[in-house]
């Protein structure tokens, strides 16, 4: 296959980059996805990196459940903590004496400057702007009145350094410049410059922030393309200058749409699962201080080739409309080109369609491997051969694996309940003798599907009645309701003893 060249370089190299400050949601999970198929369809590299310099909103065990999330998706990094990889170390926590080394750089350009500002003091001159009807914000025209190294002298400078006076390193923004910017996805646009503020590179624990760590790791990683939500799109601006301020070359970026809720506006959150009934994260999540589980999709029941698969199509199309493609299928196939300006409304019935789907298509003895791994269910008097049957009926009607077991519960236990609606409809008085006498011939029977069709057919002519006088009664004594498979199938399955008993069962407890 021709592959579509985004840049003359060496090699495409993408990086995701979640910050371990919770779960991965499925907006997490969709760019991380994206990357990898973008990667693997230039026959390039996809690096995990983890951006943990937010030391207040780390979360305990957010980064093991990232790496396993993305584990579980198929999704598998050629370059991670966990991989290792020649651009090591691969979380930012441990980068520190790189980016001290750019600091000292970019601090001698006239890109940057150091800030003494006290965020006491910040607020109080928010607040006179609040009062005048303005937005307060640090940029080209309120750092000159401001307390920094452009409006003191130098040796006051150095003395406040000195002091160990805490300072936080800012961006300058340059005045009144036009800056051409272009994405991938959304083409061409321009910004002024001052509409945009001076933005804090390095805080005052001598922590770069995102703006500042992300373009130096990207840089050092060698990352070709950047692709990440469009949450950080006005924030392009600020990182086409940090990569002028440098002297590197910039990647490409493309900035991908929002994952919409399935009413209204907005991004779908974990409001809107909980609202919905539907998990926002593909695996679940014990918050460490509250102990509160959030459910994800691995444990209610999806299966990773169809979750991930639904997951590709929130925001781009493959060719001629195709629905179902397996991992490698959908990186042959993918081009950032054909990703969508406009965002993807998540629907929880299109996710449930995805997973019966992948399940069909699965033998029934991967099935059979899945369902003996379902959690709260007792498979021990079933033999496999039982089992396979069960698996072979039930599949094409179920959405998940546990399905099979909860809606054909009526295999593994005899019914204690009779649907009352059903025994209405099903039950008369002439009931009890026409089963009585067809379970004395069942005894007799071949339990062949095709045989016992013939034999209840020839049963219900014998005696003038109609099949739905014999089907019906005989369907609500082996399941309880009137749902479920072919009847000939249930008893087959079933065999006769069992047959025969829930037969006679009914018999005695339905009046």
């Amino acid at each position: 296959m021709h592959l579509k060249i985004y840049r003359e370089m060496s090699k495409v190299r993408v990086r995701f980059a979640p910050s371990p400050t919770g779960p991965l949601h499925l907006g997490g999970v969709r760019t991380a996805l994206y990357d990898y198929l973008f990667a693997k369809n230039q026959g390039g590299d996809f690096v995990l990196r983890i951006e943990d310099t937010d030391t207040a909103r780390y979360v305990e065990g957010a980064e093991d459940y990232i790496m396993e999330a993305l584990e579980w998706c198929g999704i598998i990094p050629d370059e991670s903590p966990k991989h290792g990889g020649k651009f090591a170390p691969y979380r930012q926590s441990e980068r520190r004496e790189i980016y001290d080394k750019y600091l000292e750089q970019i601090l001698k350009t006239d890109y940057a400057y150091i800030a003494f500002d006290t965020p006491e003091e910040l607020d109080e001159i928010r607040k006179e702007f609040e009062q005048n009807g303005e937005v307060f914000a640090y940029d080209n025209i309120t750092r000159n009145r401001l307390k920094n190294s452009l409006t003191l002298a130098k040796e006051e400078v150095q003395k406040l350094i000195d002091e160990k006076v805490p300072y936080v390193v800012r961006f300058k923004m340059p005045v009144d410049r036009i800056l051409n910017l272009e994405d991938i996805i959304r083409g061409k646009f321009s910004v002024n410059t001052n509409t945009l503020d001076d933005k804090v590179l390095v805080k005052n624990d001598g922590m770069p922030t995102y703006h500042f760590a992300n373009i130096i790791d990207d840089h050092e990683m060698e990352i070709s393309h950047v692709i990440r939500g469009e949450e950080w799109l006005p924030s392009l601006g600020l990182h086409y200058l940090l990569y002028e301020a440098m002297g590197w070359e910039r990647p490409e970026f493309a900035h991908l749409s929002l994952i919409l809720k399935p009413e209204g506006k907005g991004k779908l959150s974990k409001r809107d699962g909980d609202k919905f009934g539907f998990p926002v994260f593909p695996l679940n999540f014990k918050d460490p201080e509250t102990g509160n589980i959030s459910k994800g999709y691995r444990e209610e029941g999806y299966l990773p080739d169809a979750f991930i698969n639904m997951v590709a199509l929130l925001g781009w199309s493959p060719a001629d409309d195709k629905e179902i493609l397996t991992l490698d299928e959908m990186a042959k196939e993918f081009d950032l080109h054909k990703v969508h300006k406009a965002g993807a409304r998540f629907s929880k019935e299109k996710a449930e369609w995805f997973n019966s789907e992948y399940l069909k298509s699965k033998s029934d003895e991967e099935v059979l491997a899945l369902l003996k791994n379902v959690e709260g269910i007792n498979l021990e008097n079933s033999s496999d051969e039982k089992l396979l049957k069960v698996i072979s009926l039930m599949k094409e009607r179920a959405t998940f694996v546990k399905d099979i077991y909860n809606d054909g519960k009526f295999f593994f236990e005899a019914p204690t309940y009779y649907d009352e609606k059903a025994v209405k409809k099903a039950w008369n008085e002439e009931t009890a003798t026409i089963l009585n006498e067809l379970s004395t011939q069942l005894e007799t029977w071949d339990m062949k599907p095709e045989i016992i069709k013939q034999k209840i057919h020839d049963f219900a002519e014998s005696k003038s009645l109609g099949m739905g006088k014999v089907m019906m009664p005989l369907r609500l004594s082996l399941v309880g309701e009137l749902k479920g498979p072919d009847v000939p199938d249930i008893l087959e399955i079933l065999g006769k003893e069992e047959s025969v008993a829930r037969i006679k069962n009914a018999v005695h407890q339905i009046k």
